[in-house]
């Protein structure tokens, strides 16, 4: 018999373990507020640290907006958040792991 996968038990043929954390994903949480002044300001949360700046940087490429990415969460200004979903959805995020 070959070797087991630790983290699912199976077999290392038949390991799920890379399916079981895509259907595990985060939930990624599009939603407005008003800022100082009434402007309005597009909140992403739920993309992990590593992927959060270069995400960040096309979204505010492909919007053409500024904002910033800090301790999780992604900030742009303006309303964004049908066009913000879509662009993710071309990124490769799954559509139905995204609130809007």
């Amino acid at each position: 018999m070959g070797e087991i996968c630790p983290k699912c038990g199976l077999p290392k043929e038949i390991c799920a373990c890379e399916a079981l954390e895509r259907e595990g994903a985060k939930r990624i949480k599009i939603y407005s507020m008003k800022k100082k002044f009434g402007k309005l300001v597009t909140i992403i949360e739920g993309l992990e640290e590593g992927e959060l700046t270069k995400t960040a940087k096309e979204l505010k490429r492909m919007l053409a907006c500024g904002g910033s990415s800090k301790e999780g969460i992604i900030v742009l200004q303006g309303e964004h958040r049908d066009k913000a979903k879509q662009l993710l959805v071309k990124m490769g995020y799954l559509e139905n792991s995204i609130d809007v």
